[in-house]
C-alpha cells in the first residue's frame, strides 16, 4: 500500500521535501508573547532581545520588538509555541492524523479550553494561504521546520519577518526547532530549559527499557512498489538515535548525495541488515500487508520478528515531525513495542 500523499509532503517526510538527486476572525488574537500567551505560567518575553536577526538557510529575519501575532507554517512549529506558552493566532490544519477539525491530538491537549487559533487551509505544503497569513496581521511567521522554498518564502517575508530552517528542509532537529524559535519570541532562557526537559524526560524513559541501548536499526517505508530507508539526516532517525540506538551502517553506507530518503529495490530489502526494522503505516491493515509480503518478509529483522512498526496518522505524524509536545505523546505508547523489538533481536543487555 502506497503512502498517502499528505504525510510524504507534510512530512518530507514521507517521501518528499529534499527526495533524491480557516477559521477565527480579526479578534482571534490568541495568546500574546508579552503577556505570556495561552500559559499562565509562562514567563513574558525578554524585551532585551529585541531587536534580534535570525539567519537561516533562505536569508536572515529581523524581529524589531517581541512578536505579539505569531503565524506558523509547518507541521510542528506551533507545538513549540504552545509549550512555551504562546498561542499562534493562526497555524496549519492538519487532515493527516488531526481530529474533526484538524487539530493534533498533542496540540488540543495543549490548548486545553482556549480558543483555537485560525487554522490555515493546505497544511500538506503544496499551495501556501499567503492571503489567509496575510489577513491575520502577523508580527513575525515560524517556518523552522518546514520545505518552503526561496520563492515562498521570498513571497512570505513580504508579509512579515518568516524564520526559515537553519539549513536545508525538513531536517531541522526538535532540539533546534524549539531553540531557534525560542530566540525569535524572546524567550531563550525558557526554549533551553523545554530540550532540558524532554531530553530527561528521554534518559528516564531510556533508562527503563536497556535493551535498547546499542541496538542498531533501519527506519523505512512502503512508497508503491519501493521501499524507502530514510537516512541519518532525518528528524524520526534522529529520535531514535536520541533513545540511544545506533543507524545500521547499511542505510548511510548505500545512501546517494544528501537525501534525507533513497529507494531499495524489494527484491534486495533482504539485504537491509539492523538489529530492529521501523517502518510507518497509516493503519494496522497497512503494516499487516507488508509483513505479509515476500519480499519484505525477507528483511532480516522482520523475519527475526523484530520489527516495530509506527501505525496510525497521529503517531506518524508525531514520530515524523517530533517536537517538545510530540515526543512524550507517542513515546509513553511506544517504547515498550520498540523494546520488544530490540529483545526478539537478542540485543538486550
Amino acid at each position: 500500500m502506497s503512502p498517502r500523499r499528505l504525510p510524504m509532503v507534510l512530512l518530507a517526510l514521507l517521501l518528499g521535501g529534499t527526495a533524491l538527486a480557516g477559521c477565527g476572525s480579526d479578534d482571534d488574537t490568541g495568546g500574546d508573547a508579552a503577556d505570556g500567551g495561552s500559559g499562565d505560567s509562562a514567563a513574558p518575553a525578554d524585551a532585551g532581545a529585541f531587536p534580534l536577526t535570525i539567519e537561516h538557510a533562505l536569508g536572515e529575519a529581523t524581529i524589531e520588538e517581541a512578536p505579539e501575532r505569531v503565524v506558523t507554517w509547518g507541521p510542528s512549529n506551533q507545538d513549540v509555541l504552545l509549550a512555551l506558552g504562546v498561542t499562534p493566532v493562526a497555524m496549519p490544519v492538519f487532515d493527516y492524523g488531526g481530529d474533526d477539525e484538524g487539530v493534533l491530538p498533542w496540540v488540543r491537549e495543549e490548548l486545553g479550553d482556549a480558543d483555537l487559533p485560525a487554522l490555515l487551509p493546505n497544511a500538506a505544503g503544496e499551495e501556501i494561504p499567503y492571503e489567509a497569513i496575510a489577513e491575520e496581521q502577523p508580527d513575525v511567521i515560524i517556518a523552522v521546520y518546514s520545505g518552503i522554498t526561496q520563492e515562498e518564502y521570498d513571497t512570505l517575508s513580504a508579509i512579515a519577518p518568516t524564520v526559515a530552517y537553519p539549513d536545508a528542509p525538513w531536517s531541522t532537529p526538535w532540539q533546534q526547532q524549539t531553540t531557534v524559535i525560542g530566540e525569535a519570541l524572546g524567550r531563550s532562557a525558557e526554549a533551553e530549559q523545554l530540550v532540558a526537559d524532554t531530553e530527561e524526560y528521554l534518559a528516564t524513559r531510556t533508562d527503563e527499557y536497556p535493551e535498547l541501548a546499542g541496538t542498531t536499526f533501519a527506519y523505512g517505508a512502503e512508497d508503491g512498489a519501493q521501499l524507502a530507508l530514510y537516512t541519518s539526516d532525518d528528524v524520526r532517525v534522529r529520535l531514535l538515535t536520541d533513545l540511544g540506538m545506533t543507524l545500521a551502517p547499511y542505510v548511510d553506507e548505500h545512501a546517494e548525495g544528501d537525501a534525507v530518503y533513497y529507494y531499495v529495490s524489494p527484491e534486495l530489502a533482504g539485504d537491509v541488515e539492523s538489529d530492529v526494522f521501523v517502518a510507518w503505516f497509516n493503519d494496522q491493515a497497512a503494516a499487516d500487508a507488508f509483513t505479509a509480503n515476500p519480499a519484505y518478509a525477507q528483511i532480516p529483522a522482520v523475519a527475526a520478528g523484530a520489527f516495530a512498526p509506527v501505525v496510525g496518522e497521529d503517531y506518524v505524524t508525531a514520530s515524523s515531525a517530533p517536537s517538545v509536545l510530540s515526543i512524550p505523546w507517542m513515546l509513553d505508547d511506544y517504547l515498550p513495542q520498540l523494546a520488544a523489538a530490540a529483545s526478539a533481536a537478542g540485543t538486550g543487555e
